[in-house]
């Protein structure tokens, strides 16, 4: 075997942070090659990547965990900080390396740097191969009739499920060779990715478990115990039959192919009409990156620009009452009270908060699409955007603007007993169902009962939600 033929490969993970169905990972392995593999904390600047101080938590903890999964089979993480052109350009001097394997992102500014890169390399001699495994399907792939991208969910939809099963995963490898020297690594504690003072993820750890292993757990304990009666029970926050996974698929500790093949044969207990329901939130978020792929600027601008005359209010003080969880309208609350605990949030109330924000404050949806950013562990460029801008109407496939939610009927429909809201909004926990949605109108004997003090131990409504649905709307019509 020539000195060539024995030169190690880099192996680049970003988000893809698993040693199952990682295609980059498998073809390297399979060269019988030493590997190198190597993940890098590119410049905040580049926007590539934790999104926001949550997932930086949530990368911490899922490094740690591929760190001791490599060690298991014999290999190890280099970590490194800095531009990625220098710094592969360094450990490829270290190593003698004349190969680089990466799985692709499709984030506009992943996509720049990996194209420029990509060619530098290649011009420098080295071998680079690119694969895909973090969508379903490729945002270039499938096109409408016409050859143009689809701007409607469910004709995507129908063209995914019509291209075909997504490949089987592939094993994570056994072992993995090693290279003659290993080149330095940073240390993980040195990137600050936790916080300190004070420490706001305190409890995430009550809820997740970073890393592949808790991917996968999460994922058989959905198939156990979610999935059944998925269809209708996802809408329904206090309940379990959500996913959870959205933070594992995020950082790749799990692929979605790899979710998809999971849900085969899972017995009459689970009916299809619940797998394919979903499947098709599996789909949405690769519809989401086809939105982004072809439309880059999805998270700062509008995708229809009739809404770029939209009057906005801008409201500061609003803005925080709602980031804060202090509006008085207890679904609401409940919802950002949970993100800001656990750095997550049920997807029915997502849309309520979010229709809150946009049509009751009328406060721009790019300010709500920034906090997300910020505070979801499962932060995410193509969904976060796309969904802010289905719920505003700004966006493609967008729920019409004059679909406004109703705060307390939301809650009452699909928190009906108020479970989710005692969880999250205890000074109201003692309240009657019949007033947990609706505080402000109940007899002040049930408040005086549970030991709510409207406007003291829970605030009375920021907006009168009719008023503000009227004010919505002459916003809206005025762009005609």
């Amino acid at each position: 075997m020539t000195s060539l033929s024995r030169s190690p490969i880099i192996v680049w993970f970003r988000k893809d942070l698993r040693l199952r169905d990682n295609l980059a990972l498998a073809t390297a392995v399979e060269s019988a090659r030493p590997v190198v593999p190597v993940y890098i904390l590119e410049p905040a600047s580049t926007g590539t990547g934790p999104l926001g101080a949550a997932q930086a938590w949530w990368l911490h903890h899922s490094l740690l965990s591929l760190i001791a999964s490599l060690g298991n089979i014999g290999s190890g993480l280099i970590l490194r900080s800095g531009p990625a052109e220098a710094v592969l350009a360094s450990l490829i001097s270290e190593t003698k390396a004349n190969a680089v394997h990466w799985n692709r992102r499709y984030d506009p500014a992943g996509v720049a740097i990996d194209t420029t890169l990509k060619e530098a390399l290649t011009t420098s001699g080295l071998t680079v191969r690119s694969f895909s495994g973090q969508l379903l399907h490729e945002p270039t792939r499938l096109r409408t009739g016409g050859g143009t991208p689809y701007r409607v969910y469910t004709p995507f939809w129908k063209a995914l499920e019509a291209s075909g099963e997504p490949p089987e995963p592939v094993p994570a490898p056994t072992s993995l060779g090693a290279p003659t020297n290993w080149p330095g690594s940073e240390n993980i504690e040195d990137w600050k990715l936790l916080p300190t003072h004070p420490n706001w993820a305190a409890e995430f750890a009550d809820v997740w478990q970073p890393g592949e292993a808790g991917g996968q757990e999460r994922l058989a304990s959905f198939i156990e115990n979610g999935i059944g009666g998925y269809r209708h029970g996802r809408d329904f926050p206090a309940r379990s039959n959500t996913s959870k996974l959205s933070p594992h698929l995020s950082l790749g500790e799990i692929s979605p192919a790899d979710v998809w093949h999971a849900m085969r044969g899972l017995g009459a207990s689970v009916s299809a009409e619940d797998v394919i329901h979903f499947r098709k939130e599996l789909a949405w978020r690769d519809f989401s990156y086809h939105l982004l792929f072809h439309f880059p600027e999805l998270a700062t601008k509008n995708w229809n620009p009739r809404f770029d005359a939209f009057s906005w209010s801008g409201s500061q003080d609003l803005f925080k009452r709602w980031t804060t969880g202090r509006t008085g309208y207890p679904i609401v609350d409940a919802g950002m009270r949970e993100l800001w605990r656990y750095g997550t949030m049920h997807n029915r109330v997502r849309m309520i908060v979010a229709s809150f924000l946009v049509k009751d404050l009328l406060i721009d949806w790019r300010e709500g699409e920034r906090w997300f950013r910020d505070t979801l562990v499962d932060a995410d460029p193509a969904s976060n955007a796309a969904s802010w801008q289905w719920v505003a109407g700004s966006g493609a496939d967008a729920a019409p603007f004059f679909r406004i939610f109703n705060p307390i009927t939301q809650g009452e429909k699909f928190d009906p007993d108020g479970d989710y809201v005692r969880q999250h909004v205890p000074e109201l926990a003692s309240l009657d169902a019949r007033y947990i949605h609706k505080p402000f109108e109940a007899p002040q004997a049930a408040l005086s009962a549970a030991g709510v003090r409207l406007g003291e131990t829970y605030p009375l409504p920021i907006v009168d939600h009719r008023k503000a649905r009227s004010m919505a709307m002459a916003a809206y019509q005025s762009l005609d």
